[in-house]
């Protein structure tokens, strides 16, 4: 009898990633996928708990899988499950929660499994959460997430992934370049590398910390694999980001210029207190870096506004630092306290008026940024990878360098690259592609003349 399972996934790309090696898995057991909203016999909610709201979403998730089918099974998996998992288990509704170790193997704890009144909990001691179990997501027909390395070995003072992923481990080479080719092999255009700490990679099972390879050695093999067009890396942190990393990214075959690099304050005091490995100078060496290398390339940055400790003094330095850095976006966190983190116990605790009140100063910080960058772009010639759904009308698409355009929604443009002139920003902050006649289309392999654009 074939069973319906839907899965809902909170927080970061790594998640998507492991989520579709459950379902999978879960496939080959007799299940098939189908939306949340829907009436399903499993429903899969693989959580988060990088902050507060985090754990909120889950219970939203939670609610909305009751509204579907009261019926249905909930299993609970992810950071949230590996930290609190009584506190889940206890929550009416839910029937299953796995820790860190236990959440691949999903399909035998379903085995007899009915509704509870009490959740069943199988978790672990997170030091025992010492293997790797390699993944990887298609969320589209467009690009796919691939995991390469699990797990963290820094304390910033702030953080619970150490507590919920346990230490750092990755990936053979020898699997990451099998799963690439596999990837590609389904005719997809664009991977992106995630993991918790990418630039770690290399690091093996079983607390050995000697590095096999190092991710210098991992995206120059990667770069070699035959059916990839683009490699994206997601996040890096910038004493990891070394310049023979970006020099090589400069004069790749796949790899685009793009970098997200976490920041968190552009206060030393402050870094110091977060237990950060670098400060604010080799960040801003980093970028200068990565400018000189390529002048077009695209720069996000992580930011926590709000920290223990943070005055009006160090969050002026953090915003009056970012002013100045060359970058293209900010994505800013409200600091959030955590269960069992040193930072929850500091002094000098930021009023959540005024954690507010800074988040939405470097968001409109962020939003100039971007405009300034994606002004920058304009008039030249750059390669878009078209996405698959329509959007009112539109089908959107990024650059190599992350640029977001829109063009009108044609499905013969789903998954292709196009050579394109970008022309203005529109209304929505998107940026359209120059219109038929353009003499800037007559330059080799724009497509924008064809496309009939507006």
């Amino acid at each position: 009898m074939e069973r319906k399972v839907a899965y809902h996934t909170l927080g970061c790309k790594l998640n998507f990633t492991e989520t579709s090696t459950i379902a999978r898995d879960l496939e080959k057991d007799g299940f098939r996928k189908v939306d949340f909203s829907e009436a399903a016999d499993l429903y899969v909610i693989n959580t988060c708990s990088v902050t507060e709201n985090a754990d909120r979403k889950f219970r939203t998730a939670l609610r909305q899988a009751q509204k579907a089918n009261p019926e249905g099974l909930v299993a609970v998996v992810g950071c949230y499950a590996q930290l609190q998992p009584g506190e889940i288990a206890a929550i009416p509704g839910v029937d299953l929660v796995l820790g860190a170790t236990e959440k691949f193997n999903l399909g035998q704890y379903l085995q007899g499994l009915g509704k509870q009144e009490t959740g069943q909990v199988h978790s672990c001691e997170i030091d025992q959460a010492d293997f790797y179990v390699g993944s990887y997501a298609i969320g589209d027909r467009t690009r796919a997430f691939l995991k390469v390395q699990d797990g963290c070995d820094y304390k910033c003072t702030y953080c619970t992934i150490p507590l919920a992923r346990g230490i750092s481990r990755s990936d053979t080479m020898e699997n990451v370049l099998r799963n690439a080719a596999e990837i590609a092999g389904q005719g997809i255009r664009e991977i992106v590398l995630t993991g918790v700490n990418i630039g770690d990679y290399g690091k093996g099972e079983f607390g050995n910390k000697k590095h096999e390879h190092t991710f210098l050695e991992l995206i120059q093999a990667l770069d070699t694999v035959e059916g990839i067009h683009r490699l994206r890396i997601s996040s890096i942190e910038p004493n990891l980001l070394t310049n023979d990393i970006i020099d090589f990214v400069a004069c790749s075959n796949s790899f685009v210029p793009h970098f997200h690099i976490p920041l968190q304050s552009g206060s030393n005091q402050i870094l110091r207190r977060m237990r950060r490995r670098y400060l604010r100078e080799l960040y801003a060496e980093r970028v200068s870096r990565i400018r000189e290398r390529m002048p077009h390339a695209c720069i996000g940055v992580d930011v926590i506004v709000g920290f223990p400790g943070e005055g009006e003094e160090a969050f002026m330095e953090t915003y009056e630092f970012l002013h100045g850095l060359d970058i293209a976006y900010l994505h800013v966190f409200p600091y959030s306290e955590r269960p069992n983190t040193p930072a929850a116990a500091m002094d000098g605790v930021v009023s959540a008026k005024q954690r507010a009140r800074r988040s939405t100063l470097l968001r409109g910080l962020s939003e100039k940024k971007r405009r300034a960058f994606y002004e920058s772009q304009l008039g030249l010639p750059r390669m878009v990878l078209f996405e698959g759904e329509n959007k009112k009308g539109y089908i959107h698409g990024f650059t190599e360098n992350y640029v977001k355009v829109k063009a009108p929604w044609d499905p013969a443009l789903v998954n292709t690259l196009h050579r394109v002139v970008l022309d203005r920003i529109d209304s929505d902050g998107l940026v359209r592609l120059a219109p038929e006649g353009d003499p800037r289309n007559k330059k080799p392999g724009t497509v924008a003349g064809i496309l009939g654009l507006p």
